[in-house]
């Protein structure tokens, strides 16, 4: 077995795999573990790992992959309707920054044809990491997103023209206005073509796949498409993640959407952290410490200064400040082409050594803030909204015109979040008449909502000027219908700071977050999974003939006792000891007691069983059954006791109960 790739892809993985955990616990983002471990077991540093053309071919597949999701949520008509970003902004963007750049780098002595290249390199900012992190905070779809995405697209395009001119500026090739506009018109021709035959072509294919109904088959149709696309793109001389976003977008109004970015995401994340570790691996930490001064000063005027102009000229277009700021702290990094670009020109000699070393370390300063500035472009663009520009527009969040048209409302509804749930509630709410607002903090859903005639607006529920806006204080109920149960506390939290008089009905997925809800506050926790057990009940009992004023009884008696009958469930093999926050899952869990058994003879209150959290449910003893147990009962030889515990105490307490450990 050829190990020369294996022993080097088991080092990256087993490092990811530890400063991902290590990097969870302080909330940082997954790329920054990847690219301190790219910096870490690279060629310049500790050297565990060279930098191979293999490693190189792999990372680019992660982009690929990364924008064949991208193009799965924009179809062909959502681009149309973008143009606007795309070409417009997107080609001011690029326009305005490149030469701004070349400018400053002319003005510092640098060659003609080496201050385009640097222009370029810097120019143009990361499809990867943009992308990626507002995939993970699920804001593609928002106003910023848009304008990312939409720049990010151009940004593309323009690469194409850097990568042709970049031959002709050392002279070794001539390349006049004509061929390369020749070579433009060649990529659209093949764009035009990848659309036309895309578009026919794919949903035949995927339609046969799922016909046979193997999965097998379904995943590699998939990534033959993307592959192929990616592969005609790079022939052409355009970008492969260009051709992978073009087969999503041509898939994107498929009915597959869906199964698609299932199948194709651990491919995508086991790849792309690859092309992270790849980044951080080209870090010259000798360079960095040679020329710290500089790169530091470079890093930090890139950042500041694509900021500013992104923001400046999205906000001319859009005229929404706030959206326009956190798309500037989106692009504010140089990006993955930019090594393609240096690399380039180092092979033309249009870059030295030294100079290639400060721009690559520059690149790579910027993107690993990044992450960062975006997680703080979250707090300080409601700051730069209200308190720097209050007269910005915002299509959505202006409290004065909330209170101007909310006014006349009392013993309303008010309605937090309006996704599935929220709207289901509405839909009984209007035909009994009953007065409702809602607020989401989804821009798309809004709007679409409000197309409708819904009185719904963007915002934020935890703001409390903005709830005072919408007459929440006047309110007859309010409903917080978010399906993240944190977020859901942190708004409960908010309300009863300020609203402590109006009610407060919360929706949860489960009872895992029951007990923190209720004593934050909330009047009503309904946790939708076990309200479903309880409508499966009644109905079954129904069915039995069992009267209804005793189903009713039984149902609210669950209720008063806040579920508990409804607690731990017998585990099987395929049950999952862990919730999805890592937390004990509780289940019930059988334990024989014999003669030797160290409980015998005990009662249940001297267990002390609470100090682990668990409780003695029901005793089988003999051919009888306690049910609930008192804890003065004594536990005797033969006795069954069915104990309701987290999953993590199981061995703690058998050791307890049988031998006393």
């Amino acid at each position: 077995m050829d190990q020369s790739f294996f022993e080097p892809f088991l080092i990256i993985l087993l490092s990811a795999v530890i400063a991902i955990n290590c990097l969870r616990y302080v909330q940082l983002p997954p790329i920054l573990a990847y690219l301190s471990v790219g910096v870490i077991v690279g060629p310049y540093s500790f050297k565990f790992v060279e930098y191979s053309d293999t490693i190189h071919l792999l990372s680019e597949l992660g982009v690929v992959f990364l924008l064949f999701m991208l193009g799965l949520e924009f179809s062909l008509p959502r681009m149309i309707t973008m143009r606007k970003t795309v070409f417009g902004l997107g080609f001011l963007q690029v326009l305005s920054t490149s030469l701004l750049i070349l400018l400053v780098a002319i003005l510092l002595g640098l060659p003609l044809a080496t201050a385009i290249v640097i222009s370029g390199a810097l120019a143009l900012s990361s499809t990867a990491i943009v992308t990626r992190e507002l995939i993970q905070a699920s804001e593609l779809n928002t106003g910023h997103g848009q304008i990312s995405v939409g720049i990010l697209l151009f940004q593309d395009l323009a690469a194409v023209f850097f990568l042709i001119i970049v031959p002709s500026l050392s002279g070794q090739q001539e390349i006049d206005g004509q061929t390369i506009f020749v070579m433009l018109l060649q990529g659209v021709a093949l764009l035009l073509i990848l659309l036309l035959f895309g578009r026919t072509l794919l949903p035949t294919l995927f339609n046969e796949a799922a016909k046979a109904h193997s999965d097998e088959l379904f995943v590699m149709t998939a990534l033959v498409a993307a592959l192929t696309a990616a592969w005609l793109t790079y022939t052409a001389g355009l970008s492969m993640a260009l051709g992978g976003f073009l087969a999503g977008m041509m898939l994107g109004e498929s009915r597959y959407k869906h199964q698609l970015k299932a199948d194709i995401r651990p491919f995508r994340d086991l790849l792309l952290g690859l092309f992270f570790v790849s980044v951080g691996m080209q870090l010259n930490l000798i360079a960095l410490q040679e020329n710290w001064f500089w790169i530091i000063v470079i890093t930090i005027s890139l950042l500041a200064f694509k900021t500013l102009t992104t923001t400046g000229l999205a906000f001319i277009l859009h005229k929404d400040l706030k959206n326009a700021f956190r798309a500037g702290l989106s692009l504010s990094q140089g990006g993955e082409f930019g090594f393609a670009l240096l690399t380039l020109a180092m092979s033309h000699q249009l870059v030295s050594l030294q100079l290639n070393s400060i721009i690559t370390s520059t690149i790579i300063l910027s993107m690993v803030c990044t992450p960062l500035l975006i997680k703080l472009g979250r707090k300080l663009s409601h700051y730069l909204t209200v308190k720097v520009h209050p007269s910005t527009p915002d299509p959505f969040t202006l409290t004065h015109t909330l209170q101007q048209e909310t006014r006349e409302l009392h013993n309303h509804v008010v309605i937090c979040g309006y996704g599935r749930v929220g709207q289901v509630i509405t839909r009984f709410l209007k035909p009994l008449n009953i007065p409702y607002v809602i607020i989401d903090s989804d821009p798309l859903r809004v709007r679409e909502s409000a197309a409708a005639g819904e009185r719904i607006y963007y915002g934020d529920a935890k703001r409390h000027d903005l709830m005072k806006s919408i007459g929440a204080e006047r309110a007859k109920l309010i409903i917080v219908t978010f399906p993240d149960e944190k977020e859901a506390l942190k708004t409960l939290l908010s309300l009863q700071h300020h609203l402590t008089h109006v009610p407060i009905l919360v929706r949860t997925r489960d009872d895992s977050m029951l007990e923190a809800l209720q004593q934050a506050g909330a009047t009503e926790v309904i946790p939708e999974k076990l309200e479903g057990s309880l409508m499966l009940v009644s109905h079954v009992l129904t069915m039995l003939k069992i009267p209804a004023a005793e189903i009713r009884e039984r149902i609210r008696q669950v209720r008063s006792e806040r579920y508990q009958m409804l607690q731990g469930y017998y585990h099987g093999t395929r049950s999952s000891k862990v919730d999805k926050e890592g937390a004990a899952n509780t289940i019930l869990h059988p334990v024989f007691l014999s003669a030797d058994s160290a409980a015998c003879g005990h009662t249940i209150y001297s267990l002390t069983l609470e100090r682990y959290q668990s409780s003695i449910q029901l005793i089988r003893r003999q051919q009888t059954s306690l049910q609930h147990p008192s804890p003065e009962t004594i536990l005797e030889a033969g006795d069954i006791l069915i104990i309701q515990m987290p999953a993590d105490q199981q061995e703690v307490l058998e050791a307890k109960l049988l031998s006393g450990g």
